[in-house]
């Protein structure tokens, strides 16, 4: 485990070590996008990892899916972030963005103008969502034109522009979770009859012209993207071809040279195995529910540069401090995870307080 500890170079930057945040949405934004105030404590609590992926942000009205998610595409939203990655900073982590556009999962009653969601084609996810009025069927999304598909590469490029200038290191383009990336690439979700749909080559073709139009704007060493190959959530289901989909979508992508690959696996070995030889560049790998004592196999095995935690972080924030000295991790309240305020955000105890309780 003492390797997780050494630094790691990513993209342009050298992080202090090889652990970095997941993803992970908390439903405190304004209703406008702009980050809470209580999110600058929240990172900065937690950046004592090498690089903190934050959670998913929208790039346009168009990618809002939840209630009180953040957005990057306007000055306010661009003041706030500013404040985070600012602290961040201070504490000595790095800091990516996440762009999540989140497609058709998404109801028009979290969204301040009561947006019909878009998505590659007109079929709805068949899931339930959390509104300001409980729980409610995802409604039919509205089929993207061929022209409004550019547009949305487009809002990506500008967002990404936005990052930086609120001081991000770089942005991670969620291209994983059922969201409107991975709608793209699974035909349950994808029925296009133009260039973005049909084959494996048409299908990855949205994936990788949002990669280019960032890598284009801010430098491919300040653009990442996180894949979560094989999910089957919300009525996603890439096929008997989904491997190979993903060979050619990440082998792809490498010739960018774009900062990392994020991976959240999914079970395939095989398949993360030829991820793995085909990417040159930096790769996180992210196993959903790693016990403790696992903690740095992937990466001492030279499957992973970096490896990322999603609850043991947000429910520690000195994860790195409790892991140096093998000291007993806090549980995370589920039931504080979205929306809310302090409890269950920036109210974990970290080691030298609970000594002190």
């Amino acid at each position: 485990m003492n390797q997780l500890f050494t630094t790691v170079r990513v993209g342009q930057y050298t992080l202090q070590n090889r652990l970095a945040m997941a993803p992970m949405t908390r439903s405190r934004a304004e209703f406008d996008g702009t980050p809470g105030e209580l999110a600058v404590e929240y990172y900065a609590q937690r950046a004592e990892v090498g690089l903190i992926v934050t959670e998913g942000t929208q790039p346009s009205d168009d990618g809002q899916g939840y209630l009180t998610t953040p957005g990057i595409y306007t000055d306010a939203h661009v003041a706030g972030w500013r404040k985070i990655t600012s602290a961040v900073h201070d504490k000595g982590a790095g800091i990516f963005i996440q762009l999540m556009h989140a497609g058709r999962m998404s109801h028009p009653d979290n969204t301040p103008h009561h947006r019909q969601g878009v998505a590659p084609s007109a079929i709805a996810p068949g899931a339930p969502m959390f509104t300001v009025k409980g729980m409610q069927n995802i409604p039919e999304p509205r089929a993207l034109t061929t022209e409004e598909v550019r547009q949305t590469v487009a809002d990506f490029r500008v967002a990404a522009r936005r990052a930086i200038e609120a001081g991000a290191d770089g942005v991670e383009i969620h291209g994983a979770n059922a969201y409107l990336i991975q709608q793209f690439l699974a035909p349950s979700a994808n029925v296009r009859t133009d260039e973005y749909g049909g084959s494996i080559e048409n299908r990855a073709r949205f994936a990788i012209e949002v990669a280019a139009a960032i890598a284009e704007e801010i430098g491919a060493d300040r653009t990442a993207i996180r894949l979560s190959p094989g999910t089957t959530m919300w009525g996603i289901n890439e096929g008997a071809e989904g491997p190979d989909l993903y060979r050619y979508l990440v082998a792809e992508l490498d010739k960018l040279g774009l900062a990392y690959l994020h991976i959240a696996h999914q079970g395939d070995e095989l398949l993360l195995a030829d991820l793995r030889k085909s990417w040159k560049q930096t790769l996180i790998l992210n196993r959903a529910g790693r016990p403790r004592e696992q903690i740095g196999v992937d990466m001492a095995s030279g499957l992973a540069d970096l490896e990322s935690y999603g609850q043991m972080i947000l429910a520690n924030p000195d994860f790195v401090a409790r892991l140096k000295a093998n000291a007993p991790l806090n549980e995370a309240d589920r039931s504080t995870f979205f929306g809310g305020h302090a409890r269950g955000y920036i109210d974990y105890p970290a080691l030298s307080e609970a000594a002190n309780a």
